[in-house]
């Protein structure tokens, strides 16, 4: 039986009080607050981490199958799925494809996965859905949207939740929307959204799905359940009868906000974390129709390799502590460029021939004496010996802060910026690595301390964005 045999997810270092943006527009707040990406990240550095997350302890290269869900890639046309499979150091010969254009995206994605498994035509399959959906300043959406991205792994081996039913119903309604030529998300007024829109189409769905499965309400130790916002959450589990304390999976609406197409899944995760053996999940998502699926937990859960998933990412955060700096993350307003700007570009062609340093942050290992380096090189600096080397993945690699400088007329928002080298060790090899620190404190920096890497953008320019692996504190 086919079903989830893995599970990660990542949640920003960042956060904002709702609080702060109503306060920018002298309106009232719904309180809480919500998870904010920082400046160097996007959907993709997202979905690489929550994907690292779920892929732990494993063989990347078993991999074959690659399904990338989200409504907020930074192209509009160029697959983003390659570029994850890169940064993820798996194998070249993998089905890697994009899903989008909906919230439903992510759990779209995952019935793919479990169909291509079931075929036979993809052994292993990882499914990440990653968002950062633009909400309009002064809009409801800039409350509640948040960013945040989860991963699965799908297979036929080791299941930890087996697939037990689905259904899927489509649903035409134009409710939420954003054109080829909208930077924010548009919707229509909250009695046709809402009313005709998600609790008409969604309790319909779920009755339904409900009665050909010979089910009743009750028969869920957990329902994770899509809604736009909190109060619609806890109507909509009332009117299909399931008990909101006890059954309902946290929807982190006070803490995190509505995250997109990761918004199912991550509520998954979060849910499998807790999951004991033959606990059935119900997971119901909504965006132009609706997918349910009904997952059995097997005994396997109890082996699983510990993940970060959502307790500890939630469990480490930093508040963004005014409005201004939010909004210049968000580019939403340009805000004076540093005194020290880019002056280069990385042409196509050189990304393309060093691809394997810079998206996979792979380390050239001497065959003769052992030793690393990084960027790789062709001749070992220690025994000289030429063209005889091999790649070593270094990008899960943890070390420690060797020595920094502070940089304050650097390109980065997050001035000063952080330059500094750092000593890496993976399975007793080590090397050493020039890199920017991010997702830190300036004044908290210091000599030794605990670092990890990370894959995240540098800065825009030839009209792409670019991106590369910068170190920052451990997070737990």
């Amino acid at each position: 039986m086919e079903g989830i045999t893995s599970y990660g997810a990542y949640v920003p270092l960042f956060r904002i009080r709702r609080d702060d943006i109503a306060r920018a527009w002298g309106g009232g707040s719904q309180g809480g607050e919500k998870s904010v990406a920082n400046f160097d990240e996007d959907s993709i550095t997202m979905g690489v981490a929550a994907a690292q997350d779920c892929l732990r302890g494993m063989d990347r290269k078993s991999v074959d199958g690659f399904y990338f869900a989200t409504t907020s890639a930074p192209y509009k046309e160029k697959q983003s799925a390659p570029l994850l499979t890169f940064a993820l150091n798996m194998r070249s010969n993998i089905f890697a494809t994009d899903l989008g254009d909906s919230v439903r995206a992510g759990t779209n994605a995952l019935k793919v996965a479990l169909d291509s498994v079931k075929s036979g035509n993809v052994k292993h399959a990882c499914v990440v859905a990653s968002d950062t959906r633009p909400g309009s300043p002064r809009s409801e959406f800039e409350q509640t949207f948040g960013d945040g991205a989860a991963a699965v792994l799908v297979g036929k081996d080791n299941v930890i939740a087996s697939l037990e039913a689905f259904s899927s119903y489509t649903h035409e309604i134009l409710d939420f929307w954003r054109t080829k030529d909208d930077n924010f998300i548009k919707t229509w007024e909250d009695r046709w959204v809402l009313s005709e829109g998600y609790l008409k189409n969604v309790g319909s769905s779920v009755k339904d799905f409900l009665k050909k499965n010979s089910l009743t309400p009750k028969d869920f130790n957990k329902v994770i359940l899509y809604a736009p916002d909190a109060r619609r959450h806890r109507e909509m589990a009332g009117m299909l009868g399931f008990d909101y304390k006890n059954q309902v999976q946290t929807p982190f609406f006070d803490v995190m906000g509505n995250t997109g197409s990761a918004f199912a899944l991550m509520q998954l995760v979060a849910a499998l974390e807790e999951a004991k053996p033959g606990s059935n999940i119900l997971v119901i998502n909504y965006g132009d129709g609706t997918d349910i699926f009904l997952f059995k937990v097997t005994e396997a859960i109890t082996r699983i390799t510990p993940k970060r998933a959502i307790k500890a990412h939630m469990a480490t955060k930093k508040y963004i502590t005014s409005y201004e700096k939010y909004i210049s993350h968000r580019q939403v307003i340009n805000v004076e460029p540093a005194t020290r700007r880019p002056s280069f570009v990385s042409y196509p062609t050189i990304l393309a021939r060093e691809r394997q340093w810079i998206m996979g942050l792979n380390a050239s290992k001497c065959q003769n004496c052992g030793r690393l380096f990084l960027p790789p090189q062709r001749v070992c600096g220690y025994c000289k010996t030429k063209d005889k080397f091999d790649y070593v993945d270094v990008s899960d690699a943890r070390g420690t802060l060797y020595t920094f400088n502070l940089d304050n007329l650097a390109t980065s928002p997050e001035s000063p910026e952080v330059f500094a080298r750092v000593h890496l060790e993976k399975n007793g090899d080590k090397v050493g690595f020039y890199c920017r620190v991010t997702d830190r404190d300036p004044a908290s920096i210091k000599l030794d301390i605990p670092v990890e890497l990370t894959f995240r953008r540098l800065y825009e320019a030839g009209g792409y964005p670019n991106y590369f692996w910068k170190a920052m504190p451990v997070r737990v």
